[in-house]
Protein backbone atom coordinates (compact mmCIF):
# COMPACT_ATOMS: atom_id res chain seq x y z
CA UNK A 1 0.00 0.00 0.00
CA UNK A 2 1.44 3.41 -0.91
CA UNK A 3 0.87 6.89 0.40
CA UNK A 4 -1.59 7.86 -1.61
CA UNK A 5 -3.76 4.64 -0.90
CA UNK A 6 -2.97 4.94 2.77
CA UNK A 7 -4.05 8.97 3.12
CA UNK A 8 -7.41 7.72 1.12
CA UNK A 9 -8.20 5.37 3.58
CA UNK A 10 -7.22 7.67 6.48
CA UNK A 11 -9.62 10.00 5.34
CA UNK A 12 -12.43 7.31 4.69
CA UNK A 13 -12.06 6.12 8.16
CA UNK A 14 -12.27 9.34 9.65
CA UNK A 15 -15.52 10.40 7.44
CA UNK A 16 -16.67 7.62 8.71
CA UNK A 17 -15.93 7.82 12.56
CA UNK A 18 -17.22 11.64 12.46
CA UNK A 19 -20.64 10.29 11.37
CA UNK A 20 -20.64 6.92 13.89
CA UNK A 21 -23.32 7.42 16.95
CA UNK A 22 -21.44 4.15 18.00
CA UNK A 23 -17.98 2.24 17.39
CA UNK A 24 -17.33 -1.48 18.65
CA UNK A 25 -13.71 -2.72 18.48
CA UNK A 26 -13.09 -6.55 18.95
CA UNK A 27 -10.55 -8.64 18.52
CA UNK A 28 -11.27 -10.89 15.73
CA UNK A 29 -8.14 -13.54 15.81
CA UNK A 30 -8.95 -17.36 14.53
CA UNK A 31 -12.22 -16.19 12.48
CA UNK A 32 -12.43 -17.97 9.43
CA UNK A 33 -13.19 -15.61 6.17
CA UNK A 34 -16.98 -17.06 5.68
CA UNK A 35 -17.40 -16.32 9.46
CA UNK A 36 -16.18 -12.49 8.82
CA UNK A 37 -18.39 -12.18 5.90
CA UNK A 38 -21.14 -13.18 7.92
CA UNK A 39 -20.60 -10.51 10.29
CA UNK A 40 -20.32 -8.21 7.67
CA UNK A 41 -23.64 -9.43 5.93
CA UNK A 42 -25.45 -9.25 9.21
CA UNK A 43 -23.66 -5.46 10.05
CA UNK A 44 -24.83 -4.31 6.43
CA UNK A 45 -28.19 -6.19 6.84
CA UNK A 46 -28.65 -3.66 9.76
CA UNK A 47 -27.82 -0.87 8.54
CA UNK A 48 -24.25 -0.78 9.94
CA UNK A 49 -20.50 -1.54 8.74
CA UNK A 50 -17.32 -2.98 9.56
CA UNK A 51 -13.79 -2.14 8.58
CA UNK A 52 -10.65 -3.88 9.36
CA UNK A 53 -7.56 -1.33 9.13
CA UNK A 54 -4.08 -1.13 10.27
CA UNK A 55 -4.38 -0.06 14.25
CA UNK A 56 -1.97 2.68 13.14
CA UNK A 57 -4.07 3.98 10.21
CA UNK A 58 -7.11 3.57 12.28
CA UNK A 59 -5.30 5.85 15.27
CA UNK A 60 -4.73 8.33 12.61
CA UNK A 61 -8.03 8.65 11.01
CA UNK A 62 -9.63 8.56 14.89
CA UNK A 63 -7.81 11.99 15.69
CA UNK A 64 -9.97 15.17 15.76
CA UNK A 65 -13.62 12.42 16.02
CA UNK A 66 -15.84 12.20 19.03
CA UNK A 67 -14.90 8.35 19.58
CA UNK A 68 -11.13 9.17 19.45
CA UNK A 69 -10.83 7.22 23.13
CA UNK A 70 -11.14 3.86 21.47
CA UNK A 71 -7.27 4.36 20.16
CA UNK A 72 -5.91 2.45 23.32
CA UNK A 73 -7.85 -0.60 22.38
CA UNK A 74 -6.83 -0.41 18.89
CA UNK A 75 -3.77 -3.53 19.34
CA UNK A 76 -3.60 -6.64 17.59
CA UNK A 77 -6.02 -7.83 15.01
CA UNK A 78 -8.92 -5.60 15.56
CA UNK A 79 -11.88 -4.93 13.59
CA UNK A 80 -14.25 -1.78 14.08
CA UNK A 81 -17.92 -2.09 14.04
CA UNK A 82 -19.77 1.17 13.71
CA UNK A 83 -23.20 2.49 12.95
CA UNK A 84 -24.80 5.92 12.61
CA UNK A 85 -27.79 4.37 15.16
CA UNK A 86 -26.27 4.21 18.56
CA UNK A 87 -27.53 0.76 19.28
CA UNK A 88 -27.38 -1.21 15.64
CA UNK A 89 -23.51 -2.10 15.93
CA UNK A 90 -23.02 -3.23 19.73
CA UNK A 91 -26.46 -5.20 19.23
CA UNK A 92 -25.34 -7.30 16.03
CA UNK A 93 -21.90 -7.39 17.82
CA UNK A 94 -22.76 -8.67 20.94
CA UNK A 95 -25.04 -11.28 19.15
CA UNK A 96 -22.38 -12.27 16.83
CA UNK A 97 -19.63 -12.34 19.41
CA UNK A 98 -21.96 -15.32 21.46
CA UNK A 99 -21.91 -17.75 18.78
CA UNK A 100 -18.47 -17.37 18.06
CA UNK A 101 -16.31 -17.61 20.92
CA UNK A 102 -13.04 -16.14 18.87
CA UNK A 103 -14.83 -13.00 18.30
CA UNK A 104 -13.64 -10.54 21.73
CA UNK A 105 -15.63 -7.53 22.33
CA UNK A 106 -12.87 -4.94 23.95
CA UNK A 107 -15.20 -2.26 24.35
CA UNK A 108 -16.16 0.92 22.03
CA UNK A 109 -17.83 4.17 22.15
CA UNK A 110 -20.99 5.53 22.00
CA UNK A 111 -20.12 9.73 21.10
CA UNK A 112 -17.99 11.15 23.47
CA UNK A 113 -18.82 8.27 25.88
CA UNK A 114 -16.47 5.55 26.28
CA UNK A 115 -17.74 1.81 26.82
CA UNK A 116 -16.33 -1.01 28.20
CA UNK A 117 -17.55 -4.60 27.56
CA UNK A 118 -20.45 -4.17 30.25
CA UNK A 119 -21.53 -0.50 28.50
CA UNK A 120 -21.75 -2.33 24.66
CA UNK A 121 -23.42 -4.92 26.43
CA UNK A 122 -26.02 -2.77 28.04
CA UNK A 123 -26.30 -0.64 24.90
CA UNK A 124 -27.26 -3.97 23.22
CA UNK A 125 -29.92 -4.51 25.31
CA UNK A 126 -31.48 -1.08 23.79
CA UNK A 127 -34.03 -1.29 21.88
CA UNK A 128 -33.20 -0.24 18.24
CA UNK A 129 -34.63 2.99 16.90
CA UNK A 130 -37.41 1.16 14.77
CA UNK A 131 -38.35 -1.29 17.39
CA UNK A 132 -39.01 1.95 19.43
CA UNK A 133 -40.80 3.92 16.62
CA UNK A 134 -42.92 0.35 16.68
CA UNK A 135 -43.73 0.90 20.00
CA UNK A 136 -45.15 4.54 19.67
CA UNK A 137 -46.85 3.29 17.04
CA UNK A 138 -48.71 0.68 18.81
CA UNK A 139 -49.34 2.80 21.68
CA UNK A 140 -51.02 5.77 19.73
CA UNK A 141 -52.86 3.12 17.97
CA UNK A 142 -54.48 1.23 21.17
CA UNK A 143 -56.62 3.95 22.40
CA UNK A 144 -58.39 4.32 18.91
CA UNK A 145 -58.46 0.52 18.61
CA UNK A 146 -60.06 0.78 22.27
CA UNK A 147 -62.90 3.35 21.56
CA UNK A 148 -63.97 1.25 18.06
CA UNK A 149 -64.44 -1.19 20.36
CA UNK A 150 -66.45 0.43 23.30
CA UNK A 151 -68.89 2.04 20.30
CA UNK A 152 -69.50 -0.71 18.72
CA UNK A 153 -70.30 -2.79 21.58
CA UNK A 154 -73.79 -2.01 22.66
CA UNK A 155 -74.88 -2.58 19.24
CA UNK A 156 -72.93 -6.43 19.29
CA UNK A 157 -74.88 -6.89 22.67
CA UNK A 158 -77.79 -5.68 21.18
CA UNK A 159 -77.58 -8.06 17.89
CA UNK A 160 -77.13 -10.62 20.93
CA UNK A 161 -80.14 -10.04 22.94
CA UNK A 162 -82.36 -9.87 19.23
CA UNK A 163 -80.76 -13.41 18.18
CA UNK A 164 -81.73 -15.01 21.77
CA UNK A 165 -85.03 -13.99 21.53
CA UNK A 166 -85.78 -15.09 17.92
CA UNK A 167 -84.27 -17.91 18.98
CA UNK A 168 -86.26 -19.05 22.29
CA UNK A 169 -89.11 -17.86 19.90
CA UNK A 170 -88.44 -20.62 16.95
CA UNK A 171 -88.02 -23.38 19.74
CA UNK A 172 -91.29 -22.27 21.78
Amino acid sequence: MDRAEKKELVTTLNGVFKGAAAVVVAHYSGLTVAQMSILRRQMKRQGAGVKVAKNRLAKKALEGTDVAHVAPLLKGPTVIAYSSDPVTAPKVAVEFAKGHDKFVILGGAMGATALNLDGVKALAALPTLDELRAKIVGLIQAPATKIAQVVNAPAQKLARVFGAYAQKSEAA
